[in-house]
């Protein structure tokens, strides 16, 4: 299966049967990242959590919005 890096535009070649090439077929909003973008952005964002500065915000629930549905 050829894939192509949603970054950098480098086109490679995984084997068919895969976990990553049946993620990528089977659920079409998954991204295929090359490994040195992969690589780079995994480091990037440890550098940022080792600041202290990195927080991840998520919307929390209010009890009623559970009983609501």
């Amino acid at each position: 299966m050829q894939v192509k890096c949603s970054l950098c535009d480098h086109v490679e070649i995984i084997d068919d049967n895969a976990p990553k090439a049946k993620r990528l077929r089977n659920r079409r909003i998954y991204m295929y990242l090359c490994n040195p973008c992969y690589e780079r952005i995994e480091y990037k964002t440890a550098k940022r959590h080792d600041t202290g500065n990195f927080h991840l915000y998520r919307e929390q629930k209010k009890p009623e919005d559970f009983f609501n549905h």
